[in-house]
């Protein structure tokens, strides 16, 4: 099949980030909270020893691509601070979720960073943490506003709830649209993972403008995008929906496995290679695989964004610092703090990408014990910043 190649560059940050030891607070607020109770006891935790902090983790998966990836960067972020931490996978499954939070809490962690599935189970996580007053904090994920003003509200009024660490969800999907349809794809099959997981309806959002941007402004060149195909977060489901897609339109030249952790993608790929079809549909998805240099060279993945496992990072980082004291006036607040996605399209894109978060993290531990000690303002511009440019900077 013959496509139109066109080279994307790949996008990121490259403002150079410095790690100023400056005190920590929480920002701008200059607000008195002494007379609230969550106030007294973060001033209580102020003494506490960092061997003394544990920090818990509910996590779909620290085992997967990018759950691994995760779970790498948060151990090495616990031993160079020396607090302790643990994990929870609960599968994105909704019960686990809520579940997870009440583990957490009852192995004795003063801080909770959760990656979860929908808003709704925020609910049951930000009672159990008001009730124990242990501090909470989302990763991969935030609270829609809008559609779940109530919960958004809960988090809000919480003097617990500190915030969210998220991507751009639905401008991820346009971009990794935009790659396909610059290759000369013009007939996308669509994978997600769990029906209503809020991370999938950002990006599939983004996919549906991608195609409706490219439509209106190619009336004579129209492509399409199916409904999607759900896979769960396994390989084999993976696997199930991409053959389901090639089944129901041979014409398809492009898949999209929205996510999941990394394991349906792989599925996916392995599908399509079963098929024969590698030279003929495209591939494009968000986390990065291990071996994404090498697909990227024998073309069964076309491009990918991904490099987001700092992520939870900065949720870790912020209720350390507010387990620690150093972070006040949480309650009437709902920090969001949003961080870049990488993309790669070649394998010169990968190469550089492989080499300052593969081959090594982006941050060394006395670079993460200095991320512990910025105030909440610049932890955020410090998320904002992190690219393949910055680690290349800070490498020097």
């Amino acid at each position: 099949m013959k496509k139109v190649i066109k080279k994307i560059v790949a996008v990121g940050m490259v403002a150079a980030m410095a790690f100023p030891l400056a005190a920590c607070g929480s920002g701008t607020d200059n607000t008195d909270t002494s007379k609230s109770s969550a106030a007294e006891d973060t001033k209580e935790a102020k003494t506490i020893d960092n061997k003394d902090i544990k920090i818990g983790v509910s996590i779909w998966s620290s085992t997967d691509v990018l759950g691994s990836q995760c779970k790498r960067i948060l151990d090495e972020a616990a031993d160079a601070l020396g607090v302790q931490i643990q994990y929870v996978d609960q599968g994105h499954v909704s019960e686990k979720v809520t579940s997870s939070v009440e583990q957490l809490v009852a192995a004795g962690c003063q801080g909770i960073i959760i990656c979860n599935s929908s808003d709704t189970e925020m609910t049951s996580a930000i009672k159990t943490a008001n009730d124990n007053k242990v501090y909470l904090s989302q990763f991969f994920r935030i609270i829609d506003k809008d559609k779940n003003a109530d919960i958004y509200k809960l988090a809000t009024d919480s003097p617990y709830y500190i915030g969210a660490v998220h991507e751009n969800e639905p401008e991820n999907g346009e971009k990794l649209v935009e790659i396909l349809l610059n290759k000369g794809d013009r007939n996308i099959g669509l994978i997600g993972w769990e029906q209503g997981d809020a991370t999938w309806l950002g990006r599939w959002e983004g996919y549906k403008a991608g195609v409706e941007k490219w439509n209106k402004d190619h009336p004579d060149d129209q492509a399409k995008l199916s409904e999607p195909q759900y896979a769960g977060t396994s390989s084999e489901g993976g696997s199930k929906a991409a053959e389901a897609l090639m089944a129901a339109d041979p014409g398809l030249d492009a898949l999209i496995p929205a996510g999941g952790g990394g394991d349906p993608l792989q599925g996916a790929i392995a599908a399509v290679e079963r098929a024969g079809k590698t030279k003929d549909i495209d591939i494009v998805s968000t986390d990065f695989l291990p071996d994404l240099g090498e697909r990227l060279k024998n073309g069964s993945m076309a491009g990918e964004s991904g490099g987001h496992y700092c992520d939870p990072l900065f949720s870790f980082m912020m209720v350390y610092n507010a387990i620690k004291g150093n972070y006040t006036g949480i309650e009437g607040k709902f920090e969001d703090v949003q961080f870049p996605y990488l993309y790669v399209s070649s394998p010169e894109d990968y190469a550089d990408y492989e080499k300052y978060f593969v081959d090594k993290l982006p941050y060394t531990k006395d670079e993460l014990v200095s991320i512990s000690q910025l105030s909440l303002d610049k932890l955020k511009e410090a998320a904002s910043k992190l690219s393949i440019q910055d680690a290349m900077e800070r490498s020097k």
